[in-house]
């Protein structure tokens, strides 16, 4: 990747696991096909800590507050993608990509507690609990070196047979 981080929106991420050890996963609003799901993620705010960063995108992607968590870990290290040709200018985006902290969480909640309407402009249209490695396979392609890193970070939060 590239030695100038300052070419890449910082941003945040995070795989919500349940207590059978799947993850949360949405198909961004919107969209169909295979390749439309993801975690919830987004853009850190000016002077914003990544962990707030973290909580504040998924309570408002997901509705889920901070109650229903407990944190398990995080990757220290930014984890970078490329934009695919043309997908920066088509959007007015002014990065070349996305450089983002992962958090892992644990969801004590129940399925109540999840309000994809919770917040200003809704980010996904549909949710569902995944089996966590078969999650790269969901992502677009020019996230997919990303979801495998999160696979083999977070493994341990996963039940492989859930």
């Amino acid at each position: 990747m590239t030695s100038n981080p300052d070419l890449y929106r910082p941003c945040v991420g995070v795989c919500l696991f349940n207590k059978s050890g799947r993850v949360w996963l949405g198909r961004r609003y919107g969209e169909t096909g295979k390749f439309s799901w993801q975690f919830p993620q987004g853009g850190l705010d000016d002077g914003e800590s990544p962990e707030f960063g973290a909580l504040r995108e998924l309570w408002e992607e997901t509705g889920v507050t901070v109650a229903n968590l407990t944190p398990l870990g995080h990757i220290e290290d930014w984890l970078y993608y490329d934009y695919p040709p043309g997908m920066a200018k088509k959007k007015g985006k002014t990065f070349k990509g996305q450089r983002q902290l992962w958090f892992a969480y644990r969801f004590n909640g129940s399925e109540r507690d999840v309000d994809l309407t919770s917040h200003g402009t809704q980010e996904f249209s549909e949710w569902k609990w995944a089996k966590f490695a078969k999650t790269p396979n969901s992502v677009v392609p020019f996230k997919r070196d990303v979801y495998e890193r999160l696979v083999t970070a977070f493994a341990r939060y996963a039940d492989p047979s859930a």
